[in-house]
């Protein structure tokens, strides 16, 4: 997966997680929705200063958004890169389900 969307994809996953909509990040960014919303698409790249500005916004380094962290190196942190970029993507019906269907593959 290309960086681009990594990134988007995590200040999409934080940006939810802190239930912010694209128009609440925008503003503590600076920047417009339509902004935010190609950057967590993966169209847009942001400069290194609205890098630290949307980091500094969700509260988390900004090597998190790149996908640096938490996740170990080697094909286990590949995988779990993959897998954490596709749930962060996904709206809340769809996680649910997600959570779901891990739980029973965890419970066999």
């Amino acid at each position: 997966m290309e960086l681009q969307k990594i990134f988007g994809a995590n200040v999409r996953h934080y940006r939810r997680a802190i239930r912010w909509t694209l128009e609440q990040l925008a503003s503590e960014v600076g920047v417009s929705r339509e902004t935010i919303g190609k950057i967590e698409r993966g169209v847009s790249a942001p400069l290194f200063e609205t890098v630290e500005k949307i980091a500094e916004a969700l509260g988390v380094p900004a090597q998190v958004l790149f996908g640096a962290a938490p996740f170990p190196p080697g094909d286990r942190g590949e995988l779990l890169t993959d897998i954490n970029s596709i749930l962060a993507n996904m709206n809340d019906r769809q996680l649910a389900g997600a959570r779901k269907m891990l739980n029973a593959l965890r419970s066999s």
